[in-house]
């Protein structure tokens, strides 16, 4: 299993229901169910499914789809990458205790994980 490290506030909007869509500099080629990290913690906090990828998307497209990734459109005022993609995000489970992984220094985005 993969594993999505994501920052606060944004992995606890997605916890909460509020963001559907989080937002990379590149695409990926895969569907499938990954762990959320939440970013500095060493923890996986929840699962999800990664049920697919937009992009890239132009500022308009970014903020016509503002309350996917928790924002109002006026908040939206750049792209936050160069080539801006939404990996959009489905079916997120909590998880009951957060479990530690074991991660390489260096990750920033993505880890392998046992699953979970």
């Amino acid at each position: 299993m993969r594993g999505l490290i994501i920052g606060s506030p944004y992995i606890d909007w997605i916890l909460a229901g509020k963001k559907t869509w989080e937002i990379r500099g590149s695409p990926v080629n895969f569907r499938e169910k990954i762990g959320l990290i939440r970013s500095g913690s060493g923890l996986v906090v929840a699962t999800c499914d990664l049920v697919d990828f937009v992009g890239p998307l132009s500022l308009r497209e970014l903020k016509r789809n503002a309350r996917k990734v928790a924002r109002s459109c006026p908040e939206i005022r750049v792209k936050p990458y160069k080539t801006t993609y939404a990996l959009v995000l489905s079916n997120v489970r909590k998880l009951e205790r957060p479990r530690p992984y074991t991660y390489r220094p260096g990750a920033i985005i993505w880890v392998k994980l046992p699953d979970v």
